[in-house]
């Protein structure tokens, strides 16, 4: 990592840390006071940001597996897990903001609701995701499983989403908000964006660095494409594949 590449790291870190300080600033100064919740409801303008950057770390977690499985280069199988790792961190978060939000307007801390549900299954399924990457030592098996999976698993944030709204739900679908509250809400988006993207970058950049230092190539090679339901498929699944389908392209 040179110079240039860790002055904009520490440029951005310190903007996204000042971002939130103001962000936390206005919450507690400037933004009204929920008349029916009283404080706890500021912990919502947390929530929501941050639930809508966990949809979108999946998101590139599915972009980068499909990228994976259409080109099999490794540089997606990283961004992929990245993501991935972010997700799960995010999604950490959301479960707990909203357990501290139901509580005051539910009286529970937890309901078998279905967003809720759904929730708490995205969070488990990006989880064993990353249970799998680590219980595969072939760098191409385990990137070949993990894209297929993290396309299966992206299936669930449309649930998330639209549970609520197809479903019986106690989850609100919309919160009614006066026009400080939202000028609020729409500043906590911004230090929390820069949070994810950063998070994922960084995440990415030590993989790729972590791969190089292992002696991956440099230039990013393809790996020749395996016809699906072929023999070299089927024996990759399985983790027979020759010593060639083991090594690592950058």
């Amino acid at each position: 990592m040179n110079s240039k590449t860790k002055t904009l790291i520490a440029a951005g870190t310190v903007l996204t840390l000042a971002l939130f300080g103001a962000a936390l600033a206005m919450l507690v100064y400037y933004t009204p006071t929920e008349k029916s919740m009283g404080q706890i409801q500021k912990v919502f303008y947390i929530h929501l940001p941050v639930a809508i950057n966990t949809f979108l770390a999946c998101l590139v977690s599915f972009i980068a597996s499909v990228g994976y499985l259409w080109t099999r280069r490794m540089s997606w199988d990283d961004l992929a897990a990245s993501s991935a790792k972010v997700a799960v961190v995010l999604c950490s978060i959301v479960l707990l903001t909203g357990m501290i939000w139901g509580k005051a307007a539910w009286g529970q801390w937890w309901t078998w609701s279905p967003r809720l549900t759904f929730s708490l299954m995205l969070w488990l399924l990006y989880v064993v995701y990353l249970i799998i990457r680590n219980s595969i030592d072939s760098a191409p098996r385990r990137a070949l499983i993990s894209a297929v999976y993290s396309v299966i698993a992206f299936l669930d944030v449309p649930l998330v989403y639209l549970s609520a709204r197809l479903m019986q739900d106690i989850h609100p679908q919309s919160i009614e908000l006066e026009p400080a509250m939202k000028l609020t809400l729409l500043v906590w988006f911004i230090p929390v964006t820069l949070a994810n993207a950063g998070m994922i970058t960084l995440r990415y950049m030590l993989a790729r660095a972590q791969a190089e230092t292992a002696g991956q190539s440099p230039t990013d090679q393809q790996q020749p494409a395996i016809e699906p339901g072929s023999a070299q498929w089927h024996a990759l699944l399985n983790g027979n594949g020759s010593t060639s389908d083991r090594e690592v392209n950058k």
